[in-house]
Protein backbone atom coordinates (compact mmCIF):
# COMPACT_ATOMS: atom_id res chain seq x y z
CA UNK A 1 0.00 0.00 0.00
CA UNK A 2 1.37 3.39 -0.93
CA UNK A 3 1.02 6.37 1.36
CA UNK A 4 0.84 9.96 0.29
CA UNK A 5 3.03 12.48 2.00
CA UNK A 6 1.34 14.94 4.30
CA UNK A 7 -0.01 17.76 2.19
CA UNK A 8 1.30 21.24 2.81
CA UNK A 9 -1.01 23.33 4.91
CA UNK A 10 -3.41 25.22 2.68
CA UNK A 11 -5.38 28.26 3.74
CA UNK A 12 -8.70 27.19 5.24
CA UNK A 13 -10.76 29.23 2.80
CA UNK A 14 -9.12 27.50 -0.17
CA UNK A 15 -9.82 24.11 1.35
CA UNK A 16 -13.44 25.00 1.93
CA UNK A 17 -13.83 26.13 -1.68
CA UNK A 18 -12.17 22.92 -2.87
CA UNK A 19 -14.48 20.76 -0.78
CA UNK A 20 -17.51 22.59 -2.17
CA UNK A 21 -16.27 22.41 -5.75
CA UNK A 22 -15.72 18.66 -5.51
CA UNK A 23 -19.26 18.08 -4.31
CA UNK A 24 -17.99 16.20 -1.25
CA UNK A 25 -20.48 13.97 0.50
CA UNK A 26 -18.66 14.44 3.82
CA UNK A 27 -20.27 16.61 6.46
CA UNK A 28 -18.86 20.14 6.07
CA UNK A 29 -19.47 23.45 7.72
CA UNK A 30 -19.54 26.88 6.10
CA UNK A 31 -16.11 28.21 7.02
CA UNK A 32 -16.98 31.86 6.57
CA UNK A 33 -20.00 31.53 8.82
CA UNK A 34 -18.21 29.59 11.56
CA UNK A 35 -14.66 30.94 11.59
CA UNK A 36 -15.47 33.09 14.57
CA UNK A 37 -17.14 30.29 16.50
CA UNK A 38 -14.28 27.81 15.94
CA UNK A 39 -11.63 30.20 17.25
CA UNK A 40 -10.92 28.98 20.77
CA UNK A 41 -13.39 26.12 20.40
CA UNK A 42 -13.32 23.32 22.95
CA UNK A 43 -12.02 19.96 21.77
CA UNK A 44 -12.63 16.87 23.92
CA UNK A 45 -9.76 14.37 23.93
CA UNK A 46 -10.16 11.03 25.70
CA UNK A 47 -7.31 8.53 26.08
CA UNK A 48 -7.50 5.00 27.54
CA UNK A 49 -4.97 5.03 30.38
CA UNK A 50 -1.84 6.53 31.88
CA UNK A 51 -0.51 3.07 32.74
CA UNK A 52 1.08 2.90 29.26
CA UNK A 53 3.60 5.66 28.59
CA UNK A 54 2.64 5.87 24.92
CA UNK A 55 -0.86 7.14 25.76
CA UNK A 56 0.64 9.85 27.97
CA UNK A 57 2.74 11.00 25.01
CA UNK A 58 -0.28 10.81 22.69
CA UNK A 59 -2.44 12.92 24.96
CA UNK A 60 0.25 15.51 25.61
CA UNK A 61 1.12 15.82 21.92
CA UNK A 62 -2.49 16.16 20.75
CA UNK A 63 -3.25 18.72 23.46
CA UNK A 64 -0.16 20.79 22.69
CA UNK A 65 -0.86 20.75 18.96
CA UNK A 66 -4.46 21.86 19.35
CA UNK A 67 -3.58 24.57 21.86
CA UNK A 68 -0.91 25.90 19.51
CA UNK A 69 -3.70 26.47 16.98
CA UNK A 70 -5.75 28.34 19.56
CA UNK A 71 -8.19 25.63 20.62
CA UNK A 72 -9.14 24.80 24.18
CA UNK A 73 -8.63 21.16 25.14
CA UNK A 74 -10.28 18.91 27.71
CA UNK A 75 -7.88 15.94 27.97
CA UNK A 76 -9.09 12.96 29.98
CA UNK A 77 -7.72 9.51 30.85
CA UNK A 78 -10.07 6.70 31.85
CA UNK A 79 -7.57 4.22 33.32
CA UNK A 80 -9.02 1.43 31.16
CA UNK A 81 -12.42 1.73 32.83
CA UNK A 82 -15.23 1.82 30.27
CA UNK A 83 -17.88 3.58 32.44
CA UNK A 84 -15.31 6.28 33.26
CA UNK A 85 -14.64 6.91 29.58
CA UNK A 86 -18.38 6.98 28.85
CA UNK A 87 -18.84 9.64 31.55
CA UNK A 88 -15.89 11.66 30.28
CA UNK A 89 -17.31 11.80 26.75
CA UNK A 90 -20.76 12.74 28.05
CA UNK A 91 -19.23 15.52 30.14
CA UNK A 92 -17.31 16.86 27.16
CA UNK A 93 -20.53 16.98 25.13
CA UNK A 94 -22.25 18.79 28.01
CA UNK A 95 -19.39 21.29 28.26
CA UNK A 96 -19.97 22.24 24.63
CA UNK A 97 -17.11 20.49 22.84
CA UNK A 98 -17.13 21.24 19.12
CA UNK A 99 -15.18 18.08 18.23
CA UNK A 100 -14.25 14.83 19.96
CA UNK A 101 -11.00 12.86 19.57
CA UNK A 102 -11.43 9.43 21.11
CA UNK A 103 -8.94 6.61 21.70
CA UNK A 104 -11.51 4.11 22.88
CA UNK A 105 -11.06 1.44 25.53
CA UNK A 106 -13.79 -0.72 24.03
CA UNK A 107 -14.61 0.26 20.46
CA UNK A 108 -18.18 -1.01 20.79
CA UNK A 109 -19.15 0.54 24.13
CA UNK A 110 -19.75 4.22 23.29
CA UNK A 111 -22.40 4.12 20.55
CA UNK A 112 -24.95 5.97 22.71
CA UNK A 113 -22.50 8.78 23.40
CA UNK A 114 -21.60 9.02 19.72
CA UNK A 115 -25.26 9.38 18.86
CA UNK A 116 -25.52 12.19 21.42
CA UNK A 117 -22.58 13.86 19.69
CA UNK A 118 -24.17 13.41 16.27
CA UNK A 119 -27.44 14.89 17.50
CA UNK A 120 -25.48 18.02 18.44
CA UNK A 121 -23.52 17.94 15.17
CA UNK A 122 -20.23 17.25 16.98
CA UNK A 123 -17.79 15.43 14.66
CA UNK A 124 -15.76 12.50 15.99
CA UNK A 125 -12.23 11.41 15.13
CA UNK A 126 -11.22 7.91 16.22
CA UNK A 127 -7.62 8.03 17.44
CA UNK A 128 -5.47 4.95 16.76
CA UNK A 129 -8.27 2.55 17.77
CA UNK A 130 -11.24 2.20 15.45
CA UNK A 131 -14.62 2.83 17.08
CA UNK A 132 -16.98 0.10 15.97
CA UNK A 133 -20.68 -0.37 15.17
CA UNK A 134 -21.56 3.30 14.83
CA UNK A 135 -22.27 5.52 11.83
CA UNK A 136 -21.16 8.51 13.89
CA UNK A 137 -17.40 8.19 13.39
CA UNK A 138 -16.23 10.77 10.88
CA UNK A 139 -12.52 10.04 10.52
CA UNK A 140 -9.84 7.69 11.77
CA UNK A 141 -6.12 8.42 12.33
CA UNK A 142 -3.83 5.47 12.93
CA UNK A 143 -0.90 3.43 11.70
CA UNK A 144 -1.14 0.63 9.15
CA UNK A 145 -2.15 -1.94 11.75
CA UNK A 146 -2.11 -5.00 9.49
CA UNK A 147 1.42 -4.04 8.48
CA UNK A 148 2.37 -3.77 12.17
CA UNK A 149 1.49 -7.45 12.53
CA UNK A 150 3.39 -8.35 9.37
CA UNK A 151 6.44 -6.52 10.72
CA UNK A 152 6.21 -8.26 14.10
CA UNK A 153 6.14 -11.67 12.44
CA UNK A 154 8.91 -10.68 10.05
CA UNK A 155 11.16 -9.56 12.91
CA UNK A 156 10.46 -12.86 14.67
CA UNK A 157 11.65 -14.76 11.58
CA UNK A 158 14.71 -12.53 11.24
CA UNK A 159 15.56 -13.12 14.89
CA UNK A 160 15.26 -16.87 14.36
CA UNK A 161 17.47 -16.50 11.25
CA UNK A 162 14.79 -18.01 9.05
CA UNK A 163 14.79 -14.76 7.09
CA UNK A 164 17.30 -12.02 6.42
CA UNK A 165 16.31 -8.38 6.80
CA UNK A 166 16.16 -8.01 3.02
CA UNK A 167 13.48 -10.72 2.86
CA UNK A 168 15.70 -13.49 1.51
CA UNK A 169 15.91 -16.89 3.18
CA UNK A 170 18.17 -17.05 6.20
CA UNK A 171 20.68 -19.67 7.27
CA UNK A 172 18.37 -21.51 9.73
CA UNK A 173 15.92 -24.22 8.72
CA UNK A 174 14.02 -24.98 11.92
CA UNK A 175 11.89 -26.40 13.31
CA UNK A 176 11.50 -23.77 16.03
CA UNK A 177 9.09 -23.75 18.96
CA UNK A 178 7.11 -20.53 19.18
CA UNK A 179 4.16 -19.26 21.23
CA UNK A 180 1.63 -16.65 20.19
CA UNK A 181 0.12 -13.75 22.13
CA UNK A 182 -2.65 -11.41 20.99
CA UNK A 183 -3.86 -8.04 22.17
CA UNK A 184 -7.10 -7.10 23.90
CA UNK A 185 -10.16 -8.61 22.17
CA UNK A 186 -12.16 -5.39 22.64
CA UNK A 187 -9.52 -3.38 20.76
CA UNK A 188 -10.16 -3.50 17.02
CA UNK A 189 -6.45 -3.02 16.33
CA UNK A 190 -5.58 -6.28 18.08
CA UNK A 191 -7.17 -8.40 15.37
CA UNK A 192 -5.39 -6.42 12.65
CA UNK A 193 -2.06 -7.04 14.40
CA UNK A 194 -2.76 -10.75 14.83
CA UNK A 195 -4.08 -11.30 11.32
CA UNK A 196 -1.12 -9.46 9.85
CA UNK A 197 1.29 -11.60 11.84
CA UNK A 198 -0.46 -14.85 10.99
CA UNK A 199 -0.41 -14.02 7.27
CA UNK A 200 3.36 -14.44 7.60
CA UNK A 201 3.56 -17.20 10.21
CA UNK A 202 0.74 -19.56 9.20
CA UNK A 203 2.47 -21.01 6.11
CA UNK A 204 5.52 -21.82 8.24
CA UNK A 205 3.30 -23.36 10.93
CA UNK A 206 1.59 -25.43 8.26
CA UNK A 207 4.88 -26.79 6.90
CA UNK A 208 6.21 -27.45 10.43
CA UNK A 209 9.08 -24.96 10.20
CA UNK A 210 7.43 -23.29 13.19
CA UNK A 211 5.76 -25.36 15.90
CA UNK A 212 3.28 -23.87 18.35
CA UNK A 213 3.92 -26.54 20.95
CA UNK A 214 0.99 -25.51 23.17
CA UNK A 215 -1.39 -25.84 20.24
CA UNK A 216 -2.86 -22.42 21.08
CA UNK A 217 -3.14 -20.58 17.77
CA UNK A 218 -6.57 -18.93 17.64
CA UNK A 219 -6.94 -15.29 18.58
CA UNK A 220 -9.57 -15.77 21.30
CA UNK A 221 -7.29 -18.18 23.16
CA UNK A 222 -4.12 -16.10 22.97
CA UNK A 223 -5.71 -12.64 23.46
CA UNK A 224 -4.77 -10.65 26.58
CA UNK A 225 -7.64 -8.53 27.90
CA UNK A 226 -6.80 -4.82 28.32
CA UNK A 227 -3.24 -5.52 27.18
CA UNK A 228 -2.42 -6.37 30.79
CA UNK A 229 1.26 -7.28 31.39
CA UNK A 230 0.47 -9.32 34.52
CA UNK A 231 -2.01 -11.46 32.57
CA UNK A 232 0.58 -12.04 29.85
CA UNK A 233 3.18 -13.00 32.44
CA UNK A 234 0.79 -15.48 34.05
CA UNK A 235 -0.12 -17.02 30.69
CA UNK A 236 3.55 -17.41 29.77
CA UNK A 237 4.24 -19.04 33.13
CA UNK A 238 1.35 -21.46 32.53
CA UNK A 239 2.64 -22.29 29.05
CA UNK A 240 6.13 -23.02 30.39
CA UNK A 241 4.74 -25.20 33.18
CA UNK A 242 2.25 -27.17 31.10
CA UNK A 243 4.11 -27.43 27.78
CA UNK A 244 7.84 -27.04 28.34
CA UNK A 245 8.58 -28.63 31.71
CA UNK A 246 9.96 -32.12 32.20
CA UNK A 247 11.76 -32.33 28.86
CA UNK A 248 14.33 -30.78 26.59
CA UNK A 249 11.89 -28.60 24.61
CA UNK A 250 12.65 -24.90 24.78
CA UNK A 251 10.80 -21.79 23.60
CA UNK A 252 12.62 -20.33 20.62
CA UNK A 253 10.34 -17.39 19.87
CA UNK A 254 7.32 -15.49 21.18
CA UNK A 255 5.03 -13.32 19.09
CA UNK A 256 4.12 -10.46 21.42
CA UNK A 257 2.01 -7.60 20.04
CA UNK A 258 2.90 -4.96 22.66
CA UNK A 259 5.94 -3.98 24.71
CA UNK A 260 4.07 -4.11 28.03
CA UNK A 261 3.18 -7.75 27.35
CA UNK A 262 6.75 -8.44 26.23
CA UNK A 263 8.15 -7.29 29.57
CA UNK A 264 5.73 -9.61 31.40
CA UNK A 265 6.59 -12.50 29.07
CA UNK A 266 10.33 -11.95 29.59
CA UNK A 267 9.82 -11.88 33.37
CA UNK A 268 8.12 -15.29 33.21
CA UNK A 269 10.92 -16.63 31.03
CA UNK A 270 13.58 -15.33 33.40
CA UNK A 271 11.86 -17.02 36.34
CA UNK A 272 12.06 -20.28 34.39
CA UNK A 273 15.78 -20.15 33.73
CA UNK A 274 15.95 -18.22 30.49
CA UNK A 275 18.30 -15.28 29.96
CA UNK A 276 21.59 -17.03 30.67
CA UNK A 277 24.52 -17.94 28.44
CA UNK A 278 23.42 -21.58 28.46
CA UNK A 279 19.76 -20.76 27.89
CA UNK A 280 19.33 -17.37 26.19
CA UNK A 281 16.01 -15.61 25.88
CA UNK A 282 13.85 -16.59 22.93
CA UNK A 283 13.18 -14.06 20.18
CA UNK A 284 10.47 -11.82 21.67
CA UNK A 285 8.74 -9.14 19.61
CA UNK A 286 6.82 -6.05 20.76
CA UNK A 287 5.25 -2.76 19.78
CA UNK A 288 5.28 0.94 20.73
CA UNK A 289 9.01 1.39 21.42
CA UNK A 290 8.34 2.04 25.09
CA UNK A 291 11.38 3.17 27.03
CA UNK A 292 11.67 0.02 29.14
CA UNK A 293 11.52 -2.17 26.06
CA UNK A 294 14.09 -0.16 24.09
CA UNK A 295 16.40 -0.54 27.10
CA UNK A 296 15.59 -4.26 27.12
CA UNK A 297 16.48 -4.50 23.42
CA UNK A 298 19.80 -2.74 24.04
CA UNK A 299 20.47 -5.21 26.88
CA UNK A 300 19.87 -8.17 24.57
CA UNK A 301 16.61 -9.32 26.19
CA UNK A 302 13.61 -8.29 24.06
CA UNK A 303 14.55 -8.72 20.41
CA UNK A 304 12.47 -6.09 18.63
CA UNK A 305 9.63 -3.60 18.82
CA UNK A 306 7.51 -1.76 16.30
CA UNK A 307 8.15 1.97 16.49
CA UNK A 308 5.11 4.14 15.85
CA UNK A 309 6.06 7.78 16.11
CA UNK A 310 3.13 9.12 18.09
CA UNK A 311 4.32 12.66 17.37
CA UNK A 312 3.37 12.07 13.74
CA UNK A 313 0.03 10.54 14.72
CA UNK A 314 -0.78 13.51 16.93
CA UNK A 315 0.24 15.91 14.15
CA UNK A 316 -2.01 14.19 11.60
CA UNK A 317 -4.91 14.15 14.06
CA UNK A 318 -4.51 17.81 14.96
CA UNK A 319 -4.48 18.80 11.27
CA UNK A 320 -7.51 16.61 10.71
CA UNK A 321 -9.37 18.24 13.60
CA UNK A 322 -8.41 21.73 12.46
CA UNK A 323 -9.69 21.06 8.94
CA UNK A 324 -13.00 19.65 10.20
CA UNK A 325 -13.56 22.54 12.61
CA UNK A 326 -12.92 25.00 9.80
CA UNK A 327 -15.42 23.28 7.54
CA UNK A 328 -12.88 21.63 5.27
CA UNK A 329 -12.39 18.03 4.27
CA UNK A 330 -9.21 16.63 5.88
CA UNK A 331 -6.66 14.58 4.01
CA UNK A 332 -7.07 10.80 4.16
CA UNK A 333 -5.16 8.04 2.36
CA UNK A 334 -7.40 5.02 2.91
CA UNK A 335 -11.12 4.79 2.18
CA UNK A 336 -11.61 1.02 1.88
CA UNK A 337 -9.98 -1.00 4.66
CA UNK A 338 -11.45 0.25 7.92
CA UNK A 339 -15.05 -0.94 8.07
CA UNK A 340 -16.36 -0.45 11.59
CA UNK A 341 -19.37 -2.71 11.06
CA UNK A 342 -21.59 0.18 10.09
CA UNK A 343 -19.53 2.19 7.62
CA UNK A 344 -16.08 2.41 6.08
CA UNK A 345 -14.39 5.17 8.02
CA UNK A 346 -12.11 7.49 5.98
CA UNK A 347 -8.66 7.03 7.46
CA UNK A 348 -5.13 8.35 7.45
CA UNK A 349 -2.54 5.60 7.93
CA UNK A 350 1.04 6.20 9.03
CA UNK A 351 4.03 3.91 8.49
CA UNK A 352 5.36 1.78 11.38
CA UNK A 353 9.06 0.81 11.61
CA UNK A 354 10.78 -2.33 12.96
CA UNK A 355 13.34 -1.42 15.64
CA UNK A 356 15.97 -3.77 17.03
CA UNK A 357 19.46 -3.51 18.46
CA UNK A 358 20.98 -2.65 15.08
CA UNK A 359 18.90 0.43 14.30
CA UNK A 360 17.48 1.84 17.54
CA UNK A 361 20.03 4.67 17.49
CA UNK A 362 18.92 5.83 14.04
CA UNK A 363 15.19 5.42 14.61
CA UNK A 364 14.51 6.56 18.18
CA UNK A 365 17.59 8.55 19.24
CA UNK A 366 18.60 10.43 16.11
CA UNK A 367 14.93 11.36 15.52
CA UNK A 368 14.69 12.84 19.02
CA UNK A 369 12.07 10.39 20.28
CA UNK A 370 14.40 9.49 23.16
CA UNK A 371 17.71 10.93 24.29
CA UNK A 372 20.77 8.76 24.82
CA UNK A 373 20.61 9.74 28.49
CA UNK A 374 17.10 8.31 28.79
CA UNK A 375 18.38 5.02 27.39
CA UNK A 376 21.23 4.95 29.88
CA UNK A 377 24.04 5.84 27.50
Amino acid sequence: MRFRRLAAVVPAVALAVLATACGSSEKTVDTEATSGSTAGALVGVTMPTKSSERWIHDGDNVKAGLEKLGYKVDLQYAENDIPTQVNQIENQITKGAKLLIIASIDGTAITTQLQEAADKKIPVIAYDRLIRNSPNVDYYATFDNFKVGVQQATSLLVGLKLKNEDGTDGSAKGPFNIELFGGSPDDNNATFFFNGAMSVLQPLIDNKTLVVKSGQTDFKTVAILRWDPATAQKRMEDLLTKTYSGGDAKVDGVLSPYDGLSIGILSALKSNGYGTADQPYPIVTGQDAELASVKSIIAGEQYSTIYKDTRQLADVTVKMADSVLKGAKPEVNNTKDYDNGNKVVPSYLLEPVIVNKTNYQKEVVDTGYYTQAQLGG
